[in-house]
C-alpha cells in the first residue's frame, strides 16, 4: 500500500514537466490549424478540468469572445460565449488586472451568471491572462474535490503561456498552409486551400480561382444550408464548429468529408476568418487521445434526450475509435436485458440465442441465460476478454476476437450494459481499458435520465392518446387512417387532433385541427372543441355553419388560446366534397393517375380570434382512388422549412407512395420528420361505392289526406323500385311517422326514402327539436302512444338525429 501511495504522490509530482514537454512538442511543431485545440486538451489531461476555453478581444476591442474550447459544453457550468472588457466577470478582471483569478464555489454563488445553476453544483473557476499586445483569457473549470492545487495551477500557467503563442492560422499567413488546412476571409470570400483539400474536391491547383463559391458548387445541393451556416458570417459565431458534408463526385458516390473551422474576429484593419481543416470522414479516425474522446462523448450525451439518443452517442463514440464490430447497449429491466440499440441492425450478425429472442424491434434476452454477463453487472466494472476466452455461446459470439462488457452505474444501482465485440484478436491497451471505464460512467447516468424522459414522454403521449379517438369507422366507399406523433423536443401535451364523422345520408367529416399551445390547457381545449365540432356535424348543419359555431363558442369560452381547423364533408355517393378551412393547412389531393394537388381552398381566420369571421366553403372533385390528406403544421414547417415548401414535400412523398396500403402510405410520409411540433396526419382513400343508394323525397303537405298521399307516394316508389314484399310494413311505419310529425309539430314536414342491399330506410323531418319518446306502459283506455311501439315492433333499427335546428325520425326495415 505504501509502495502505491508513493508512486501516486510520484506521479502528481511530475505532471509539471510532463505538461511542459507536451506543449514544448505542440508548439514547436509545424502550425496547423487544429493546434490551439490540442493545446487546451493538456488542461483537460494533466489538471483534470472539466472545459477549458480561450476568450480573445473583439474587433472592437470591448468585448472577449470565445475563441476556442474543449471539455463539457460551456453552458453546464453557466459560462458565456462573451463577455464585456468592462463588465465585472472573472474573465474581464483577469484581462484588464493582468493577473490570475482563482474562485471558489461560494465566491461563485454571489455571481449573476452562476447564481442561476442547479443548487448542489459545484466547481472551481480559473481565469488566466494571456500575454501579448491583444490581450486574452484563459478560462478553466474542474468539478474536482477541493479544486486547482499548486501542480495544476502551475500546469494552467504553462498552458496559458502556450495559448500565447502566435496562433496556428496566423503563422501560417504568408506562409504555405497544411495540406489538410484553409482559410477563408470572411468579408471578400477569397480562400486559401491546403493541396489535400483541392485533391478531396477533385480540383488541380491550377484550376482553382480562390473563390469559396468555387468549392460549394462541388457540394451536395441538400447539404449546403448546413455548410452555409459555417461559410457565411452572420451565422458564425465565434467559437467552434464541425460538421460532415459530401462532395460530387463525377461517376461515383458522394464523398463524405469533415470540417473543423472557427471564426477568428478581426482588427486593425484584418478581416474575420474562418480557419480550420478538412479530412475524408470515411477514413478519418481520431488519434490516441482518450480525453478528447471522452469529452465529446460527454458533450454528445449533455444533449441526448431519449434512451435511443443515447445509445447511438455511445455508439458514434466508441465503435469507430475503438474498430470494433459490434456494439450493443441495453436497458437492465428486472432480470432482463433489453436493448435499446444494436450496431449493425441486422439480426444475422448477431448471436443465435439474440436471434430467437428478437420480439420486436431489438431482441431481449434473459440475463440468467448468460451467467459470465450477470456475474460482471454484480461486480460493477467494465471486464474484458481476449480472444479465445471460455464465455458462454450468447456472448461469445458477439466477440470472438475479444469482448469487452461495460456495466453502466448510475444511482447505485446498474442501469444496463454496454457490450462491444471484436471478430478478429484484438489487443486492449491501457488506454482503451481507460476510455472503456470512463465511458461506462458517462452512459449510465445519461442512460438514467434518458429512462426517465421517455417514461414521462410515454405518459404525455397516452394522455394524448385518450383525447383523440380509439379508432376509426368505417366508411362506406372509402378507408380511412390516422396517426399522431407527440413532439419529442418536451414532455407537455400537443393541442393536435383529428376525428372522423360519420353522417347521414352517406356523408362524412374530416376535421384536423390544432389549438396553440403545448400544456394541459390546450389539451383541455382540444378536447372540447373536438366534442363541439362532432355535436355541431351531428345536428346536421352544413359545412361554414359547423364551422362558425365552433369560432363562436370559442370566442364565448374567453381563453387567450386560438385554434386552426380544416373541415371537409365527403359525399360518398356522389364523390364531392366541401372544404372550410381555419386558418389551417389544406389539403393535398393524390389523383388516380398519381398527380397531386394542394387544393386551393379559400381560408378564414383561426378559431376565437374574430367574432365576425366568414369561413367559405370550396368545392372539391374525389374520383375514385383519390386520396386526401389532412395534417397540421407539425409535419410541413420547421425552423429549417417555411410551410410552402413543407407542403410541396408533402405532395411529392404523397405522390411517390403506394395508396392501395394507406398505412403504409402515412408511415412514409411521417418517416424521417422532425418532431419539433405534435404532428396529426388524417389519410382517406375515396374508393366509390359499389352500390349506389335510391333515393326519393316527399313535402308532406298539411291538409285532412296527408298520411293517405305520403302512403300513396311510398307505394310508387317502391313499385318503381322493384319492391314488392314488405310493402304492408313499409306502410305502416309510414303512417305513424308522418302521423306524428303533423300532429305533435309545427311548420315543414318531409318524407325521405332511401333504399341500398335490400334495406330501406324511412326518414320523416320536421321543425321541433323535440325527440318523441317511447310509452312505458300504455293503459286500453289510452288514445295515443302506441305509434312508436309500432314503429319499433316494425324496425330493424330505428331512432333520432338533429337537422337544421329539427330533428329526423328514422327506421331501417330488411327486407
Amino acid at each position: 500500500m505504501t509502495n502505491v501511495v508513493s508512486e501516486g504522490a510520484t506521479a502528481r509530482r511530475t505532471r509539471t514537466p510532463r505538461a511542459e514537454l507536451a506543449l514544448r512538442t505542440l508548439t514547436s511543431a509545424p502550425a496547423s490549424a487544429d493546434r490551439l485545440r490540442r493545446v487546451l486538451e493538456q488542461a483537460l489531461v494533466f489538471t483534470g478540468a472539466a472545459f477549458a476555453g480561450v476568450y480573445v478581444r473583439a474587433a472592437t476591442g470591448e468585448v472577449l469572445c470565445l475563441s476556442e474550447s474543449v471539455g463539457v459544453p460551456r453552458t453546464l457550468y453557466g459560462l458565456r460565449d462573451s463577455y464585456p472588457l468592462a463588465g465585472r466577470s472573472p474573465a474581464a478582471d483577469a484581462c484588464r488586472t493582468g493577473r490570475p483569478v482563482w474562485l471558489r464555489p461560494e465566491e461563485l454563488a454571489g455571481s449573476d451568471d452562476f447564481r442561476r445553476m442547479p443548487a448542489g453544483d459545484v466547481f472551481f473557476l480559473a481565469a488566466l491572462p494571456l500575454r501579448g499586445p491583444d490581450g486574452g483569457v484563459l478560462l478553466a473549470v474542474t468539478d474536482e474535490p477541493g479544486g486547482f492545487d499548486g501542480e495544476d495551477r502551475a500546469c494552467l500557467e504553462l498552458i496559458a503561456e502556450a495559448v500565447a503563442c502566435p496562433d496556428a492560422a496566423e503563422a501560417a499567413q504568408g506562409e504555405e498552409l497544411p495540406p489538410d488546412a484553409f482559410s477563408l476571409a470572411m468579408d471578400s470570400g477569397r480562400v486559401e486551400v491546403g493541396d489535400r483539400i483541392l485533391d478531396l474536391f477533385g480540383i488541380g491547383r491550377s484550376g482553382f480561382d480562390g473563390k469559396v463559391e468555387t468549392l460549394l458548387a462541388l457540394t451536395v445541393p441538400e447539404d449546403l444550408p448546413s455548410l452555409m451556416s459555417v461559410v457565411e458570417a452572420d451565422h458564425m459565431s465565434i467559437g467552434e464548429r464541425e460538421l460532415e458534408f459530401r462532395t460530387l463526385r463525377p461517376g461515383g458516390q458522394p464523398r463524405w468529408l469533415r470540417l473543423r473551422g472557427r471564426l477568428l474576429p478581426g482588427g486593425e484593419g484584418r478581416p474575420a476568418r474562418l480557419v480550420g481543416t478538412v479530412a475524408d470522414a470515411s477514413t478519418l479516425r481520431p488519434g490516441v487521445n482518450d480525453v478528447a474522446r471522452v469529452q465529446r462523448l460527454a458533450a454528445a450525451l449533455a444533449t441526448a434526450g431519449t434512451v435511443r439518443d443515447v445509445g447511438q452517442a455511445v455508439v458514434a463514440a466508441l465503435r469507430a475509435p475503438l474498430r470494433a464490430d459490434r456494439i450493443a447497449l441495453a436497458e437492465l429491466e428486472n432480470d432482463r436485458l433489453v436493448v435499446t440499440v444494436l450496431d449493425p441492425p441486422e439480426p444475422e450478425a448477431w448471436p443465435e440465442l439474440w436471434r430467437l429472442q428478437w420480439r420486436t424491434e431489438w431482441p431481449d434476452a434473459p440475463v440468467r441465460a448468460m451467467p459470465t454477463l450477470a456475474a460482471a453487472l454484480r461486480e460493477g466494472r467494465a471486464q474484458i476478454w481476449p480472444a479465445g476466452a471460455t464465455l458462454e455461446p450468447a456472448l461469445a459470439d458477439v466477440g470472438p476476437g475479444g469482448l469487452a462488457v461495460l456495466p453502466l452505474p448510475a444511482a447505485g444501482r446498474m442501469a444496463g450494459a454496454c457490450l462491444i465485440g471484436w471478430d478478429t484478436p484484438h489487443d486492449f491497451g491501457p488506454d482503451e481499458r481507460a476510455l472503456l471505464t470512463a465511458s461506462a460512467g458517462l452512459a449510465g447516468q445519461a442512460l438514467l435520465r434518458a429512462r426517465a424522459f421517455d417514461a414521462e414522454h410515454e405518459l404525455v403521449g397516452m394522455l394524448q392518446r385518450t383525447l383523440l379517438p380509439s379508432r376509426l369507422p368505417e366508411l362506406p366507399g372509402a378507408e380511412a387512417v390516422a396517426r399522431y406523433l407527440p413532439a419529442t423536443a418536451g414532455l407537455e401535451v400537443g393541442g393536435d387532433w383529428y376525428d372522423v364523422i360519420p353522417l347521414s345520408d352517406h356523408h362524412v367529416a374530416l376535421v384536423i385541427g390544432d389549438v396553440q399551445g403545448h400544456n394541459a390547457g390546450a389539451a383541455t381545449l382540444m378536447g372540447q372543441m373536438r366534442t363541439a365540432l362532432r355535436a355541431y356535424a351531428a345536428e346536421g348543419h352544413p359545412p361554414d355553419v359547423v364551422v362558425s359555431h365552433a369560432n363562436r363558442l370559442l370566442l364565448e369560452m374567453e381563453t387567450d388560446l386560438f385554434a386552426t381547423c380544416a373541415y371537409v364533408e365527403v359525399d360518398m355517393e356522389q364523390g364531392s366534397a366541401w372544404c372550410v378551412r381555419a386558418g389551417h393547412p389544406p389539403p393535398v389531393l393524390r389523383h388516380p393517375d398519381g398527380r397531386t394537388e394542394i387544393a386551393e381552398a379559400e381560408g378564414g381566420p383561426p378559431l376565437g380570434v374574430l367574432t365576425q369571421a366568414d369561413f367559405p366553403m370550396t368545392p372539391l372533385r374525389l374520383q375514385p382512388g383519390t386520396v386526401l390528406a389532412l395534417t397540421t403544421d407539425g409535419l410541413v414547417e420547421s425552423a429549417d422549412a417555411d410551410i410552402d415548401e413543407g407542403m410541396a414535400r408533402l405532395a411529392r412523398d404523397l405522390a411517390a407512395a403506394d395508396p392501395s396500403h394507406l398505412g403504409l402510405v402515412a408511415d412514409v410520409l411521417l418517416t424521417g420528420v422532425r418532431r419539433d411540433d405534435d404532428i396529426a396526419l388524417l389519410l382517406m382513400r375515396y374508393d366509390g361505392m359499389a352500390v349506389r343508394p335510391l333515393r326519393e323525397s316527399w313535402s308532406v303537405w298539411r291538409v285532412p289526406e296527408a298520411v293517405r298521399h305520403a302512403r300513396r307516394f311510398t307505394r310508387r316508389t317502391l313499385r318503381s323500385w322493384g319492391v314488392t314484399e314488405d310493402t304492408d310494413a313499409v306502410l305502416l311505419v309510414v303512417s305513424e311517422l308522418v302521423t306524428n310529425a303533423l300532429v305533435h309539430t309545427d311548420g315543414q314536414v318531409r318524407l325521405d326514402l332511401t333504399l341500398v342491399n335490400r334495406r330501406l330506410r324511412v326518414a320523416v323531418a320536421d321543425a321541433s327539436p323535440r325527440t318523441p319518446v317511447k310509452p312505458t306502459s300504455i293503459g286500453w283506455q289510452a288514445t295515443g302512444g302506441r305509434g312508436i311501439l309500432l314503429v319499433e315492433a316494425m324496425s330493424a333499427a330505428w331512432g333520432t338525429v338533429p337537422a337544421g335546428g329539427g330533428k329526423q325520425v328514422w327506421s331501417e326495415l330488411a327486407l
